[in-house]
């Protein structure tokens, strides 16, 4: 995957607040999202060792017994465990794969909520794992670090497009973000993959941004453009690969594109291979209405939407069973 379509921008010149050298990021912004939907971003200040420390305690989860992991159990979109067989995310775009060869620990913003209806829905209390205490505090401190990134992300992408600073970012009084740690094992946990099955199928994200920590592995992150095909996605052990999803390529009236992307089954070359990825995905405050930003910025207007309406819908059709 060249670098022009997925580039490696430093946010440093963004936060430093210089007019030109935001302009300059500007500009990369918007191309990179008009052709794949993706960036990576350094100079987003988050400490490797937290990263790491998060892998190790989540891992010493997901290898318990089965039976211990399922007091755990959650739906799609809820809080705590997801076991193998739960999620088929290619469903979401009418692709009809087995369930996707991964086990999940999901976790989401719990502040409460004034409406109780949305507070039941979006603000339920996490779910942490008694076996491994040390799981909490690291992903505390980890979703605090995500949540100051992503309103500096928002507001990057509103400058981008030529919009007010706060267009995106006044947004974020109760953001619902949700947090996943995806553990993808080898084949000697998932078994022999079945034709057209992957860790997770082809998909585009459904929200706003999506703040992505991964690994690098040949049975690892693929993206989808439109002169390419599928390609390995450009990979920087201190970047955080960063990609937009469907709400936000609708509030960009498709001048943006969700990227589509997918996880490789474990190879065949290297059936041991374990990768575990951070996925925090960026959402906004429930009732926010989505409507398309008119042309000449946005190039389709869409019927404006319910944000977390429509996110329910898509979770819903990712679920098995």
């Amino acid at each position: 995957m060249a670098d022009a379509r997925i580039p490696t921008i430093d946010l440093l010149p963004w936060l430093s607040g210089d007019p030109g050298a935001r302009a300059d990021l500007a500009r990369t912004v918007d191309r990179a999202l008009q052709r794949a939907g993706f960036l990576l971003v350094t100079g987003h200040g988050v400490d490797p060792g937290l990263r790491t420390r998060i892998r190790a305690a989540a891992r010493a989860f997901f290898l318990l017994p089965a039976e211990a992991k399922r007091a755990y159990a959650a739906r799609v979109g809820g809080r705590g465990w997801l076991g193998p067989g739960a999620e088929a995310n290619g469903y979401s775009e009418g692709t009809e794969t087995p369930p996707d060869l991964k086990e999940s620990l999901t976790f989401a913003t719990h502040e409460p909520f004034a409406d109780p209806a949305v507070n039941a829905e979006w603000y339920a209390p996490n779910v942490w794992p008694a076996e491994v205490p040390r799981l909490r505090p690291l992903c505390e401190e980890y979703l605090a670090r995500m949540a100051v990134l992503q309103r500096h992300l928002l507001a990057l992408l509103g400058h981008s497009l030529g919009l007010e600073p706060d267009f995106f970012t006044r947004h974020l009084d109760h953001p619902t973000y949700g947090f996943n740690i995806n553990w993808y094992p080898g084949r000697e946990v998932t078994g022999e993959p079945l034709p057209g099955q992957f860790r997770i199928g082809p998909h585009t994200d459904f929200g706003t941004v999506t703040v992505l920590d991964r690994q690098a592995g040949r049975g690892g992150l693929q993206v989808c453009t439109d002169d390419d095909g599928w390609a390995d996605a450009p990979y920087d052990p201190a970047a955080f690969t960063v990609n937009i999803g469907d709400l936000m390529a609708r509030w960009t009236g498709d001048r943006w594109r969700s990227g589509r992307h997918r996880v490789l089954p474990p190879p065949a070359d290297a059936p041991a291979e374990e990768l575990t990825s951070l996925v925090y995905f960026g959402e906004c405050t429930p009732g926010t209405l989505v409507e398309s930003v008119p042309a000449p910025v946005g190039r389709v207007a869409y019927p404006p939407v319910d944000s977390h309406v429509y996110l329910r819908e898509k979770l819903d059709s990712i679920t098995v069973g």
